[in-house]
């Protein structure tokens, strides 16, 4: 009997028996499920991976921040120390060991004097289209490395913009940076001018 003359019946039970004994073939059941968990699990893992060395890099850099208000405001680095790129350049020098060679560019740092700590508790900063925007009070203000000498109020601020490697996790942040921030506020000891 050729399959042209089988009837709907036959087809509809001949279908049915097949769908029954693929059900119930349980040999490829742990392939079919590593399948479904494959990328579920692999997603999680680089996660859990970019998660922690971001939280890393965080912890490097708001070390080195500390390390640096310490040694300003015990004197062992003067103005002349940290002038122009010099602040810069010191933070990614010691962020090397977990940053990309593009520190500079992803390194935004102000360092100001402030008359009265409670002028240094209105610095704030907003972002705005993925720009730093340092404010104080209701004002805007351009970065700054201006440290004051002996007995001075200073607040030095440290933004990096850390760049996301998982692009499944880029995209759901909506962007491929994150803003790594530290910030310190001292007053200087008497050290000799």
């Amino acid at each position: 009997m050729s399959n042209e003359f089988v009837s709907t019946g036959d087809r509809t039970a001949r279908r049915a028996r097949f769908f029954a004994r693929f059900a119930g073939d349980r040999r490829g059941s742990t392939a079919l499920e590593f399948a479904l968990l494959a990328l579920p699990f692999a997603v999680l893992v680089f996660a859990i991976l970019e998660s922690c060395i971001s939280f890393a890099g965080q912890e490097v850099m708001a070390n080195i921040t500390d390390d640096i208000a310490r040694k300003l405001r015990t004197g062992q680095l003067r103005p002349a120390d940290v002038a122009g790129d010099k602040l810069k350049t010191m933070i990614c020098d010691r962020l090397e060991i977990i940053v990309s060679q593009d520190c500079p560019n992803q390194l935004d740092v102000d360092l100001r004097e402030y008359t009265t700590f409670a002028d240094a508790a209105t610095a704030t900063f907003k972002i705005d289209n993925g720009n730093i925007i340092l404010m104080q009070g209701t004002n805007s203000q351009p970065f700054a490395t201006t440290p004051g000498l002996a007995e001075s109020k200073n607040m030095l601020r440290v933004f990096y913009k850390w760049p996301v490697m998982t692009d499944l996790l880029s995209q759901s942040m909506g962007g491929n940076k994150t803003l790594h921030f530290a910030s310190v506020t001292w007053q200087n000891e008497p050290f000799d001018n």
